[in-house]
């Protein structure tokens, strides 16, 4: 029984530390791309970057704050010139990794008639934060990949919205909240 328990402790802590690794192909996809965009802000990088943000602005002292329980903010962006460029087993190999129970898919949307097709994973975690967000917008000519690792709250996931490449998220507003 113990040595079970050690085992299941072990696989659920290698499971909780998994970060998503971008495959390989899509460097082969970037020599074939018209157009190519790789935003890489490690964890050293964000850090740098929130020493440039005052204390004093409510708007940086919030995005301060934001980004220091962030490992990171990756994005990759290809555009082709004609359709059939890459492969769905492309896409594949990122989905692989982003299984449960340590990855749930909210979101997916598929479009027949456009050939869209755009997914949204997140990474579950303790209490009200999320550990983790993917987000894959697949399209006949255009492929694009948000990963953002670390502990985010659905708020604050909001107030990124629309920088780095992340999508605008909107939430309900709540009770007794007046909108602006």
């Amino acid at each position: 029984m113990r040595i079970a328990i050690v085992v299941l402790a072990a696989t659920l802590g290698t499971a909780w530390a998994q970060d998503i690794k971008m495959p390989p192909a899509f460097d082969k996809l970037a020599a074939k791309a018209e157009e190519s965009v790789d935003v890489t802000l490690d964890s050293g990088m964000l850090q740098l970057g929130g020493k440039f943000l005052s204390d004093k602005d409510a708007d940086e002292a919030k995005a301060k704050k934001l980004i220091g329980g962030l490992k990171g903010i990756y994005v990759r962006s290809f555009e082709f010139a004609k359709e059939g460029e890459y492969s769905a087993a492309d896409v594949d190999a990122l989905r692989s990794q982003l299984q449960p129970p340590v990855w749930s898919r909210v979101v997916g949307v598929t479009s027949k008639k456009g050939g869209e097709i755009t997914e949204v994973y997140f990474k579950t975690s303790n209490g009200a934060q999320i550990g983790g967000l993917v987000v894959i917008d697949a399209e006949p000519k255009e492929l694009t990949v948000v990963s953002i690792s670390g502990a985010i709250s659905p708020e604050d996931l909001a107030d990124l919205g629309g920088q780095f490449g992340i999508p605008k998220v909107e939430l309900p507003k709540s009770k007794g909240k007046e909108a602006k």
